[in-house]
């Protein structure tokens, strides 16, 4: 079995996004499988558009507070 690389982005201000997404394209592009897992407090439709085209390549889960 390969080992596996997990990084997680919190904490208040902005950014935390940005850094996963900048992560995830550079291990795509080198062939790794990546999967972003996203907790949000609310929705931001600019952004879901985005990684959404990054799809197959960088799998995207949202889970979103209602």
């Amino acid at each position: 079995m390969k080992t596996g690389l997990i990084q997680i982005y919190c904490g208040d201000g902005r950014g935390k996004t940005t850094a996963a997404i900048g992560q995830a394209i550079r291990a795509a592009s080198q062939g790794k499988t990546v999967t972003i897992i996203q907790f949000l407090k609310g929705r931001n439709e600019e952004e879901l558009n985005f990684i959404k085209r990054l799809e197959p390549e960088i799998k995207l889960f949202r889970f979103e507070k209602s």
